[in-house]
Protein backbone atom coordinates (compact mmCIF):
# COMPACT_ATOMS: atom_id res chain seq x y z
CA UNK A 1 0.00 0.00 0.00
CA UNK A 2 2.21 2.72 0.98
CA UNK A 3 4.91 1.85 -2.03
CA UNK A 4 1.57 2.30 -4.39
CA UNK A 5 1.12 5.56 -2.62
CA UNK A 6 4.71 6.67 -3.07
CA UNK A 7 4.80 5.78 -6.64
CA UNK A 8 1.70 7.49 -7.02
CA UNK A 9 3.56 10.89 -5.19
CA UNK A 10 6.29 10.80 -7.49
CA UNK A 11 4.29 10.70 -10.68
CA UNK A 12 1.77 13.46 -9.67
CA UNK A 13 4.67 15.95 -8.04
CA UNK A 14 8.29 15.05 -9.12
CA UNK A 15 9.87 14.49 -12.59
CA UNK A 16 11.31 10.94 -11.41
CA UNK A 17 10.24 7.77 -13.59
CA UNK A 18 9.65 4.38 -11.82
CA UNK A 19 10.97 2.37 -14.24
CA UNK A 20 10.92 -0.96 -12.81
CA UNK A 21 8.93 -2.77 -9.51
CA UNK A 22 11.03 -6.18 -8.57
CA UNK A 23 9.21 -8.69 -5.95
CA UNK A 24 10.40 -12.41 -4.97
CA UNK A 25 6.60 -13.17 -7.01
CA UNK A 26 6.49 -12.70 -10.62
CA UNK A 27 2.48 -12.17 -10.14
CA UNK A 28 3.03 -9.68 -7.63
CA UNK A 29 5.11 -7.57 -9.54
CA UNK A 30 3.54 -7.34 -12.64
CA UNK A 31 -0.19 -6.71 -10.93
CA UNK A 32 1.64 -4.17 -9.05
CA UNK A 33 3.60 -2.93 -12.38
CA UNK A 34 0.06 -3.22 -14.36
CA UNK A 35 -2.13 -1.32 -11.26
CA UNK A 36 0.87 1.83 -11.77
CA UNK A 37 1.87 2.27 -15.08
CA UNK A 38 5.26 0.72 -14.51
CA UNK A 39 6.96 -0.64 -17.83
CA UNK A 40 8.81 -3.23 -16.21
CA UNK A 41 8.51 -6.26 -13.60
CA UNK A 42 10.93 -8.26 -12.32
CA UNK A 43 10.27 -11.49 -11.07
CA UNK A 44 13.56 -11.07 -8.78
CA UNK A 45 15.40 -8.54 -6.90
CA UNK A 46 18.09 -9.99 -8.17
CA UNK A 47 16.41 -9.02 -11.89
CA UNK A 48 15.86 -5.16 -10.59
CA UNK A 49 19.23 -4.87 -9.02
CA UNK A 50 20.74 -5.69 -12.78
CA UNK A 51 18.40 -3.39 -14.25
CA UNK A 52 20.61 -0.51 -16.09
CA UNK A 53 17.91 1.71 -16.23
CA UNK A 54 17.68 1.77 -12.06
CA UNK A 55 19.35 4.40 -10.87
CA UNK A 56 17.71 4.33 -7.75
CA UNK A 57 16.23 1.90 -5.47
CA UNK A 58 13.01 2.30 -3.02
CA UNK A 59 12.67 -0.67 -0.56
CA UNK A 60 9.16 -0.74 0.71
CA UNK A 61 9.72 -4.67 2.26
CA UNK A 62 9.14 -5.43 6.23
CA UNK A 63 11.69 -4.24 8.45
CA UNK A 64 13.23 -7.77 8.98
CA UNK A 65 14.63 -7.67 5.38
CA UNK A 66 15.74 -3.51 4.76
CA UNK A 67 19.12 -4.56 6.00
CA UNK A 68 19.60 -7.36 3.70
CA UNK A 69 17.90 -5.66 0.80
CA UNK A 70 19.73 -2.26 1.81
CA UNK A 71 23.16 -4.56 1.15
CA UNK A 72 22.51 -5.85 -1.70
CA UNK A 73 21.26 -2.24 -3.36
CA UNK A 74 24.53 -0.92 -2.03
CA UNK A 75 26.15 -4.03 -3.77
CA UNK A 76 24.71 -3.04 -7.35
CA UNK A 77 26.19 0.38 -6.99
CA UNK A 78 22.38 1.75 -6.63
CA UNK A 79 21.47 4.41 -4.43
CA UNK A 80 18.83 3.86 -1.63
CA UNK A 81 15.99 5.36 -0.13
CA UNK A 82 15.00 2.91 3.11
CA UNK A 83 11.27 2.84 4.37
CA UNK A 84 11.39 3.74 7.79
CA UNK A 85 12.25 2.22 10.19
CA UNK A 86 15.72 2.29 9.10
CA UNK A 87 16.14 -1.61 10.10
CA UNK A 88 14.96 -3.61 12.78
CA UNK A 89 17.68 -3.10 15.39
CA UNK A 90 20.42 -0.53 15.84
CA UNK A 91 23.16 -3.36 15.24
CA UNK A 92 21.73 -3.80 11.39
CA UNK A 93 21.40 0.33 11.39
CA UNK A 94 25.19 0.23 11.82
CA UNK A 95 25.94 -2.34 9.33
CA UNK A 96 24.14 -0.69 6.82
CA UNK A 97 26.16 2.69 7.57
CA UNK A 98 29.35 1.17 7.53
CA UNK A 99 28.77 -0.86 4.35
CA UNK A 100 26.88 2.42 2.28
CA UNK A 101 30.12 4.63 3.45
CA UNK A 102 32.80 1.88 2.78
CA UNK A 103 30.77 1.66 -0.72
CA UNK A 104 30.62 5.36 -1.39
CA UNK A 105 26.88 4.64 -2.49
CA UNK A 106 24.02 6.65 -1.29
CA UNK A 107 21.84 5.57 1.22
CA UNK A 108 18.49 7.59 3.16
CA UNK A 109 15.76 6.68 5.40
CA UNK A 110 12.38 7.47 4.37
CA UNK A 111 11.54 9.63 7.30
CA UNK A 112 8.94 11.51 5.15
CA UNK A 113 8.37 14.14 8.13
CA UNK A 114 12.03 15.65 7.78
CA UNK A 115 11.21 16.90 4.45
CA UNK A 116 8.08 18.28 4.88
CA UNK A 117 7.55 21.89 4.69
CA UNK A 118 6.52 23.12 8.14
CA UNK A 119 9.57 20.97 9.75
CA UNK A 120 11.63 23.12 7.35
CA UNK A 121 10.07 25.94 9.25
CA UNK A 122 10.88 24.26 12.57
CA UNK A 123 14.58 23.79 12.11
CA UNK A 124 14.63 27.42 10.94
CA UNK A 125 12.83 28.66 14.04
CA UNK A 126 15.64 26.72 16.44
CA UNK A 127 18.27 27.66 14.37
CA UNK A 128 17.50 31.79 15.07
CA UNK A 129 16.50 30.85 18.33
CA UNK A 130 13.24 31.74 18.40
CA UNK A 131 11.62 29.54 20.98
CA UNK A 132 14.70 30.13 23.63
CA UNK A 133 15.85 27.01 25.23
CA UNK A 134 13.54 23.60 24.93
CA UNK A 135 12.47 22.09 27.68
CA UNK A 136 9.80 19.36 26.68
CA UNK A 137 8.86 18.24 23.45
CA UNK A 138 5.87 16.22 23.21
CA UNK A 139 4.42 13.58 20.40
CA UNK A 140 2.33 10.87 19.97
CA UNK A 141 0.48 8.47 17.15
CA UNK A 142 -1.36 5.63 17.89
CA UNK A 143 -4.38 3.74 16.69
CA UNK A 144 -6.71 0.43 17.53
CA UNK A 145 -5.14 -1.93 14.82
CA UNK A 146 -6.73 -5.38 15.50
CA UNK A 147 -4.27 -8.76 16.41
CA UNK A 148 -3.56 -10.81 13.95
CA UNK A 149 -0.47 -12.89 14.68
CA UNK A 150 0.91 -13.32 10.76
CA UNK A 151 0.68 -9.82 10.14
CA UNK A 152 4.01 -7.95 9.61
CA UNK A 153 2.66 -5.28 12.10
CA UNK A 154 2.34 -8.31 15.06
CA UNK A 155 5.28 -11.23 13.42
CA UNK A 156 8.55 -10.92 15.29
CA UNK A 157 9.98 -12.75 12.60
CA UNK A 158 9.25 -9.88 10.10
CA UNK A 159 10.36 -6.95 12.75
CA UNK A 160 6.97 -6.15 14.09
CA UNK A 161 5.86 -4.29 16.81
CA UNK A 162 4.41 -0.50 17.36
CA UNK A 163 7.49 0.90 18.05
CA UNK A 164 8.93 0.33 14.79
CA UNK A 165 6.05 0.69 12.68
CA UNK A 166 4.51 4.38 14.21
CA UNK A 167 6.53 4.91 17.41
CA UNK A 168 9.31 5.84 15.22
CA UNK A 169 7.81 9.14 14.15
CA UNK A 170 7.32 10.71 17.75
CA UNK A 171 10.81 9.60 18.85
CA UNK A 172 12.39 10.88 15.10
CA UNK A 173 10.42 13.95 15.92
CA UNK A 174 12.11 14.14 19.17
CA UNK A 175 15.36 13.83 18.13
CA UNK A 176 15.05 16.17 15.52
CA UNK A 177 14.26 18.64 18.03
CA UNK A 178 16.75 17.72 20.99
CA UNK A 179 19.63 15.55 19.29
CA UNK A 180 20.88 12.38 21.33
CA UNK A 181 19.21 10.85 24.20
CA UNK A 182 21.45 9.61 27.48
CA UNK A 183 18.28 8.27 29.66
CA UNK A 184 15.22 6.50 28.75
CA UNK A 185 12.38 5.84 30.73
CA UNK A 186 9.64 3.53 29.72
CA UNK A 187 6.28 1.53 29.71
CA UNK A 188 4.50 -0.51 27.71
CA UNK A 189 2.66 -3.28 26.45
CA UNK A 190 3.14 -6.67 24.83
CA UNK A 191 0.91 -8.60 22.14
CA UNK A 192 0.31 -12.08 22.38
CA UNK A 193 3.62 -12.77 20.03
CA UNK A 194 5.55 -10.90 21.53
CA UNK A 195 5.90 -7.66 19.57
CA UNK A 196 5.23 -4.32 21.41
CA UNK A 197 1.90 -2.86 21.23
CA UNK A 198 2.20 0.12 23.31
CA UNK A 199 4.69 2.33 24.95
CA UNK A 200 4.88 5.81 26.53
CA UNK A 201 8.12 7.01 27.27
CA UNK A 202 10.24 9.76 28.96
CA UNK A 203 13.57 10.96 27.69
CA UNK A 204 16.44 13.01 29.00
CA UNK A 205 18.54 14.72 26.44
CA UNK A 206 22.42 14.67 26.45
CA UNK A 207 22.11 18.39 25.52
CA UNK A 208 19.48 19.53 27.86
CA UNK A 209 15.32 19.38 28.03
CA UNK A 210 13.47 16.08 27.63
CA UNK A 211 10.77 14.34 25.33
CA UNK A 212 7.28 12.46 26.03
CA UNK A 213 6.46 10.58 23.35
CA UNK A 214 3.56 7.35 23.13
CA UNK A 215 2.58 5.30 20.89
CA UNK A 216 0.04 2.68 20.62
CA UNK A 217 -2.15 0.07 18.72
CA UNK A 218 -4.47 -0.31 21.77
CA UNK A 219 -6.10 3.14 21.81
CA UNK A 220 -6.35 6.04 19.15
CA UNK A 221 -3.82 8.74 19.95
CA UNK A 222 -3.69 11.50 18.55
CA UNK A 223 -0.70 12.29 16.12
CA UNK A 224 -0.02 15.96 17.82
CA UNK A 225 3.15 16.97 18.61
CA UNK A 226 4.62 20.63 20.37
CA UNK A 227 7.83 21.54 20.94
CA UNK A 228 7.82 24.16 24.51
CA UNK A 229 11.03 26.53 24.94
CA UNK A 230 11.88 29.53 26.87
CA UNK A 231 10.60 31.87 24.99
CA UNK A 232 7.60 30.00 22.76
CA UNK A 233 6.01 27.04 22.17
CA UNK A 234 5.10 25.31 18.42
CA UNK A 235 2.32 23.24 18.17
CA UNK A 236 1.35 20.83 14.94
CA UNK A 237 -1.75 19.98 13.71
CA UNK A 238 -3.28 16.62 12.94
CA UNK A 239 -1.24 14.21 11.73
CA UNK A 240 2.19 15.99 12.56
CA UNK A 241 4.00 13.41 10.54
CA UNK A 242 2.33 14.56 7.22
CA UNK A 243 1.59 18.02 5.57
CA UNK A 244 -0.02 20.04 9.04
CA UNK A 245 -0.27 23.63 10.08
CA UNK A 246 2.39 25.39 12.56
CA UNK A 247 1.33 27.61 14.87
CA UNK A 248 4.53 29.77 16.98
CA UNK A 249 3.02 31.09 20.27
CA UNK A 250 5.27 33.30 21.79
CA UNK A 251 5.05 34.52 25.90
CA UNK A 252 3.93 38.25 24.95
CA UNK A 253 1.31 36.70 23.29
CA UNK A 254 2.55 36.93 19.62
CA UNK A 255 1.60 34.42 16.94
CA UNK A 256 2.63 33.11 14.14
CA UNK A 257 0.91 30.70 11.72
CA UNK A 258 2.01 28.18 8.51
CA UNK A 259 0.22 25.80 6.74
CA UNK A 260 1.31 24.27 3.69
CA UNK A 261 -1.21 21.69 3.05
CA UNK A 262 -1.20 20.97 -0.56
CA UNK A 263 0.18 17.82 -0.43
CA UNK A 264 -2.02 16.01 2.19
CA UNK A 265 -1.79 12.59 3.90
CA UNK A 266 1.07 10.63 1.35
CA UNK A 267 1.34 12.50 -1.13
CA UNK A 268 3.72 14.21 1.05
CA UNK A 269 6.37 11.49 -0.08
CA UNK A 270 7.62 13.58 -2.57
CA UNK A 271 9.52 15.87 -0.52
CA UNK A 272 11.82 13.29 0.37
CA UNK A 273 11.78 12.03 -3.09
CA UNK A 274 12.79 15.69 -4.52
CA UNK A 275 15.36 15.76 -1.55
CA UNK A 276 16.73 12.68 -2.26
CA UNK A 277 17.23 13.80 -6.06
CA UNK A 278 18.80 16.96 -5.38
CA UNK A 279 21.56 15.40 -2.77
CA UNK A 280 22.51 12.95 -5.55
CA UNK A 281 22.72 15.49 -8.13
CA UNK A 282 25.06 17.83 -5.21
CA UNK A 283 27.36 14.58 -5.10
CA UNK A 284 26.07 13.45 -1.62
CA UNK A 285 26.23 10.00 -0.73
CA UNK A 286 23.77 11.21 2.70
CA UNK A 287 20.86 13.12 3.49
CA UNK A 288 22.54 16.66 5.37
CA UNK A 289 19.29 17.19 7.76
CA UNK A 290 18.59 13.01 8.42
CA UNK A 291 22.25 11.28 7.98
CA UNK A 292 22.77 7.86 8.41
CA UNK A 293 24.19 8.95 11.90
CA UNK A 294 20.92 10.09 12.31
CA UNK A 295 18.92 6.51 11.61
CA UNK A 296 21.52 4.88 13.82
CA UNK A 297 20.70 7.22 16.60
CA UNK A 298 17.00 6.75 16.76
CA UNK A 299 17.26 2.61 16.30
CA UNK A 300 19.53 2.77 19.23
CA UNK A 301 16.86 4.34 21.41
CA UNK A 302 13.93 2.37 19.72
CA UNK A 303 16.35 -0.96 20.62
CA UNK A 304 16.30 0.41 24.20
CA UNK A 305 12.53 1.22 24.28
CA UNK A 306 12.04 -2.24 23.14
CA UNK A 307 13.85 -3.62 25.63
CA UNK A 308 12.57 -1.86 28.35
CA UNK A 309 9.05 -3.08 27.63
CA UNK A 310 10.15 -6.61 27.04
CA UNK A 311 10.46 -6.78 23.48
CA UNK A 312 13.40 -8.20 21.56
CA UNK A 313 14.25 -10.19 18.62
CA UNK A 314 15.93 -13.43 19.01
CA UNK A 315 18.83 -12.94 16.84
CA UNK A 316 19.32 -8.88 17.37
CA UNK A 317 23.41 -9.48 17.87
CA UNK A 318 23.20 -11.75 14.60
CA UNK A 319 24.46 -9.80 11.38
CA UNK A 320 22.10 -9.80 8.73
CA UNK A 321 23.04 -12.50 6.29
CA UNK A 322 21.76 -12.91 2.46
CA UNK A 323 18.05 -14.38 2.23
CA UNK A 324 17.16 -16.90 -0.29
CA UNK A 325 14.84 -14.72 -3.00
CA UNK A 326 12.27 -17.81 -1.96
CA UNK A 327 12.50 -17.07 1.58
CA UNK A 328 12.02 -13.11 1.39
CA UNK A 329 8.38 -12.02 1.58
CA UNK A 330 6.67 -10.91 -1.07
CA UNK A 331 6.49 -7.15 -0.83
CA UNK A 332 7.38 -5.07 -3.99
CA UNK A 333 10.41 -2.47 -4.13
CA UNK A 334 9.24 0.46 -6.78
CA UNK A 335 12.89 1.94 -7.87
CA UNK A 336 13.25 5.86 -8.88
CA UNK A 337 15.43 7.92 -10.83
CA UNK A 338 17.34 10.13 -9.32
CA UNK A 339 16.16 13.35 -11.66
CA UNK A 340 14.42 15.92 -9.38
Amino acid sequence: MIAGDFVRALHAHTRQEVVAVGSRDATRAASFAEAHGIPTAHESYDRLLADGMVDAVYVATPMSEHAANARDCIDAGKAVLVEKSFTRTADEARYVRSHARERGVFVMEAMKTVYLPHMQVLRRLLADGVLGAVDTVQASYGGVVPFEPRSRLFDPALGGGVLLDVGVYPLSFAYSVLGPFDRVQASGTLAPTGVDDGMSAVLDARAGGRAVVSASWRSSLPARAAVHGADATVTFGEPFHNAAALILSSHDARTLSFADLRRPGRQGLCHQANAMAGYIAEGRTESPIHSLDDSVAVMDVLDRLRHSVGASFDDEATPPEPTPPEHRPAAPTAPATNAP
